[in-house]
């Protein structure tokens, strides 16, 4: 028999947020400032990770230079990103799933000192149970994060869904067998998110909206 849907995990930037843009040029501005090279495609390619794993992949040869590299990309992003905010339509299914009855989460690549700014900025803390940042557990596709939400909620990972738009999200959620939705307008491709088996890769904010919904009620109706 189907278990029906409780709790629904998000991811952040790339999924709820428009934000991939300012990343990339965030990164691209710090590795210009201490000589390193750095293609737009490689910086895109590391968003959703913690940002220890993303000094080591996209600069392994000079590992003296992580924190400052990583404390200018910070400086810049918070004083650039002003126009950033949530893709057309995530408010409003944020607040219908949470007036169905579900519970809401975000699992992030971000900073816990990141993700409270950008909560307050889209004035959204109540709207979620829980949230986890890398910085205050392992990095995605560690499964950790996704582990401590389902045990601060008591939601098991067979009446849960991931909803992220990388490989390290829906690769996080595999690890642990939770259901998981891609979203194709963000940092990975339908490819690369074909991968891990998703329930479906939802175009956009509309379709995800649609399908979450669906999965709610065929999972009621069991």
């Amino acid at each position: 028999m189907k278990k029906a849907v409780e709790l629904i995990i998000f991811d952040w930037d790339g999924t709820l947020f428009d934000s991939v843009g300012q990343i990339v040029a965030s990164l691209q501005f710090a590795a210009q400032q201490f000589e390193q090279p750095l293609t737009h495609a490689d910086a895109k390619s590391i968003i959703g990770l913690g940002l220890p794993e993303v000094a080591q992949r996209l600069f392994p040869t000079v590992p003296e230079l992580h924190t400052d590299i990583l404390q200018s990309y910070s400086d810049h992003y918070v004083a650039n990103s002003k126009g950033d905010a949530w893709f057309a339509g995530v408010s409003e299914m944020l607040q219908d799933l949470k007036m169905q009855g579900l519970q809401l989460a975000v699992a992030t690549g971000k900073s816990r000192k990141g993700l409270d700014r950008v909560l307050a900025q889209t004035n959204s803390t109540a709207l979620f149970s829980v949230t986890r940042a890398a910085s205050e557990t392992k990095s995605k596709p560690d499964p950790l994060m996704l582990s401590e939400i389902l045990q601060h909620t008591g939601i098991s990972a067979d009446r849960t869904i991931m909803v992220g738009d990388t490989s390290y999200d829906l690769q996080m959620a595999e690890n642990i067998q939770m259901p998981r939705v891609g979203v194709a307008y963000g940092v990975h491709s339908v490819e690369v998110l074909n991968q891990y088996a998703p329930l479906s890769i939802a175009q956009d904010v509309r379709e995800l909206h649609a399908f979450l919904n669906l999965q709610v009620k065929m999972s009621e109706a069991v």
